[in-house]
């Protein structure tokens, strides 16, 4: 999860400035090359591009799927990328930037191979962490030289590596020292974590960085001579910004225009990352620009993200500490998840996701804030102005003052996004909608509207201006519940952010509300259930894993609901053998307890034990899913409980 906030902050930016009216191209891409996909695909007996092309697919549906607003999401084994980045290294190797060296290097006898990058592991010569990879250390961001590693090992094999002398070539980066320092204290856009931590690298003194590697899945290397080499994935991978934008207008048959964005002074570039990448993209990615010789816009701001942890832990796929992209999406929508995230962004220190977290921030900014104050409003001018928006015929003081302090918080919520500030922005968000209920509560039209109707009149219609330009200032963040509520408003699905401060007409039509959100009811240990059920059906086993299984047929003999639970449900399942085992199985939206008493299901008995919404369960049931629809894999012909599935 931690993943997207980087993309997450570039989408809402990007939706914002065209709202502006800024001319915007949001690309990124998958960076399908290196070490880690070649140890990867090693691990898993298959070549990195089969594992690439895979992933790319994943990843780019997930995108799709949280609303991520790419014009193109791009990767770089694509020839135009692979083009591009050749030809940018022989520009910078005829301007004298690159050249030969000896150097020392971990080889892995058993293995028979150099170790760059994440083929070898150690501790951290600078801060001790005990899985720092060759070229990085995940826990201080320093860049790591492989042969400095203490106690390094192979991490295809494990064994201990001996050094080794090998030639590569390698990028000058010291002869940009002076020009960097002044493009890094010169750029006040630079978030102080960026900034900070690229002065202190300068300071100690930056060193020419070996541009080539030992490794299959990579670029191929242009210089002469390194006809056996690649190149290192973070001197290719950073250009992809600059290809995908040639790319995206190339597709369009506009060969030239991509350069207006990275050549015109008139465009700004800007980036979103992770802490961990800030060096690349505040140094290495400058300095190949300038590398050219050509006019290149360096970096115009780098929005810098803090970690965010999971209950207190670094999210770890290994140790199955977090929460993916795709299960996320099994546990709630989209929009719960965008709006917790942008909510708790660590823009400034790490930040912490919790269950509790989530479920505060859309029962109540979602649902009881943002959710009420819309709904309410439609529901009262349906109820008492046949759903059109009432004539105010003259606004009262408080009238007035609410439009003005409503488009005194759009426009805070402007100058937020204009210094990326998303949490705080996103705060004013929820803050506007708050205001509209505080409004409707001390107007009371439920009550006016029979003593003075001109009084509600002007409540109504104040508060259609506030749910029209809450509409758009939520376009950024939730897009889809923006596009909701203008369709509930019947309002344009194109809009400007210029019109969130311009009034609806008196006479305009609006549909019946409908409900934005739902509250999560479930507490913190029965959605921790939830994750771990879709964890489990997303396992991939062996065909040995699968002849281990113990496949049995079971008959249902009880069934209950589980207390505050909306979709599970404990099962009894008798297996044959005296002892009934308990299930809880997530069917209660398909089922009804009474129809499944009885029936014969097919479950896999050798399981270890494990907690779901609060209760042990022993056995797992089987079942189909289509879209919509779950079936549970029943025997076509009545057989006796305990019978074995072979």
């Amino acid at each position: 999860m931690g993943t997207l906030l980087p993309v997450l902050s570039a989408d809402v930016i990007a939706r914002y400035r065209r709202l502006k009216g800024d001319d915007v191209v949001f690309v990124s891409g998958s960076d399908e090359h290196g070490t880690p996909i070649e140890v990867e695909a090693i691990k898993q007996g298959i070549q990195p591009k089969e594992l690439t092309d895979r992933n790319h697919k994943i990843v780019s549906d997930l995108f799709e799927k949280y609303g991520i607003s790419f014009d193109n999401y791009s990767r770089t084994e694509n020839p135009v990328h692979i083009e591009f980045v050749r030809e940018t290294w022989k520009k910078i190797e005829e301007n004298g930037y690159v050249f030969p060296q000896e150097m020392e290097l971990p080889y892995c006898e058993k293995c028979d191979r150099f170790l760059p990058d994440r083929f070898v592991e150690g501790k951290c010569p600078v801060c001790g962490y005990e899985e720092a990879r060759g070229d990085q250390c995940d826990r201080c961001g320093r860049l790591l030289d492989p042969v400095k590693l203490l106690e390094p090992y192979c991490t295809i094999c494990g064994t201990k590596p001996v050094i080794r002398e090998v030639v590569h070539w390698y990028f000058d980066l010291p002869r940009f020292a002076d020009q960097l320092l002044a493009y890094i204290e010169g750029n006040k856009q630079l978030p102080d974590n960026a900034r900070n931590f690229s002065l202190n690298l300068l300071k100690e003194g930056l060193r020419p960085r070996p541009i080539t590697r030992d490794t299959k899945w990579a670029i191929p290397a242009p210089f002469k001579g390194a006809s056996d080499k690649t190149i290192y994935g973070w001197f290719e991978n950073v250009l992809g910004y600059v290809s995908a934008t040639l790319e995206y207008f190339r597709n369009q048959s506009q060969t030239e225009k991509w350069k207006e964005y990275w050549f015109s002074k008139d465009a700004k570039t800007l980036f979103f990352i992770g802490k961990d990448n800030i060096p690349f993209h505040t140094l290495f990615l400058p300095a190949l620009l300038l590398a050219t010789h050509e006019s290149y816009n360096l970096p115009w701001n780098v929005s810098t993200n803090e970690w965010l942890t999971f209950k207190g832990q670094s999210m770890s796929k290994s140790r199955r500490v977090g929460i993916w992209l795709d299960e996320a999406l099994e546990l709630f929508p989209a929009p719960y998840w965008r709006s917790t995230l942008i909510s708790i962004r660590p823009e400034a220190k790490d930040a912490n996701f919790t269950w509790r977290i989530l479920r505060e921030k859309v029962n109540s900014d979602l649902n009881d804030t943002i959710g009420n104050f819309f709904h309410r409003t439609l529901t009262f001018i349906n109820r008492y102005f046949n759903g059109t928006i009432p004539e105010a015929e003259e606004l009262s003081k408080d009238d007035k003052r609410m439009l003005e302090r409503s488009k005194a918080l759009v426009e805070n919520v402007t100058q937020k996004l204009d210094h990326f500030l998303l949490q705080a922005a996103l705060r004013n968000v929820t803050r506007l909608s708050r205001l509209g209920n505080k409004y409707l509560n001390e107007k009371q039209p439920w009550k006016t509207i029979k003593t003075d109707p001109e009084a509600a009149a002007n409540a109504l219609f104040v508060t259609a201006q506030i749910a029209k330009a809450l509409s758009i200032v939520m376009e950024p963040f939730l897009p889809s519940a923006s596009k909701d509520l203008r369709t509930q408003l019947n309002l344009p699905e194109r809009i400007a952010w210029k019109d969130a401060i311009s009034l609806i007409p008196p006479g305009h039509k609006v549909s019946e509300a409908r409900p934005l959100f739902k509250k999560i009811e479930a507490p913190d240990d029965e959605i921790q259930g939830m994750l771990e059920e879709v964890r489990s059906t997303q396992e991939t086993i062996s065909f040995d894993d699968f002849s281990r299984m113990d496949l049995r047929v079971g008959r249902i003999v009880k069934v209950e609901p589980i207390p505050k639970s909306g979709n599970l449900l404990k099962l009894t399942i008798d297996i044959g053998d005296n002892e009934p085992r308990t299930v809880v199985a997530g069917i209660a939206t398909h089922y009804k307890p009474q129809d499944l008493e009885g029936t014969l299901v097919s479950v896999i008995v050798n399981l270890a034990p494990r907690k779901v919404g609060g209760v042990t369960s022993e056995v797992m049931v089987l079942a189909a899913q289509d879209r919509g629809t779950l079936a549970l894999i029943q025997p076509s012909k009545p057989v006796e409980a305990g019978s074995r599935i072979s």
